[in-house]
């Protein structure tokens, strides 16, 4: 597997979606939306741009680990809580905490998950304009679980 095996497997996934976006009656121009792939190590984004919402994506250990959504009220959820194992439910540093089958991994601490997501993982952030809605969210969110497998999701 190539080391940028995660942008192609996201970039196939965005351009299935827009079929699946018009089939669904919302037809997404590829112009309205917003990529940024981020490699390992990454920062923490600072804050979820205004007038914008977003799927984000973590890839590490050779997959897919965790897709979310955060709506244009949800900066905490887009910048900071996947990062910590005590400021949400179903985080990626909660499920990398439980998760046993990581504690041989260089560099993981259990107490301290954030420290090992951002520098071991990729994060890819998919920015849409806020005005076309919650629905065309959910349905990117879920159409990427179904599309990449997430180890942590389901």
């Amino acid at each position: 597997m190539s080391a940028d095996d995660w942008q192609r497997q996201m970039q196939e996934a965005l351009s299935a979606f827009a079929i699946v976006a018009e089939l669904a009656g919302a037809p997404f121009p590829a112009a309205l939306l917003q990529v940024e792939f981020h490699s390992a190590p990454h920062r923490q984004p600072k804050r979820l741009p205004t007038g914008k919402m977003a799927v984000y994506a973590f890839w590490g250990v050779g997959e897919w680990l965790k897709i979310g959504k955060a709506g244009p009220k949800s900066n905490a959820r887009y910048t900071s809580q996947h990062y910590s194992p005590r400021s949400a439910r179903s985080t990626l540093a909660q499920s990398l905490a439980h998760d046993t089958r990581l504690s041989h991994l260089a560099g993981f601490d259990p107490d301290d998950p954030g420290a090992w997501i951002r520098r071991y993982t990729h994060r890819v952030n998919v920015l849409l304009p806020a005005e076309r809605g919650g629905a065309l969210l959910a349905l990117l969110e879920a159409f990427l679980h179904m599309r990449l497998s997430p180890r942590y999701e389901g």
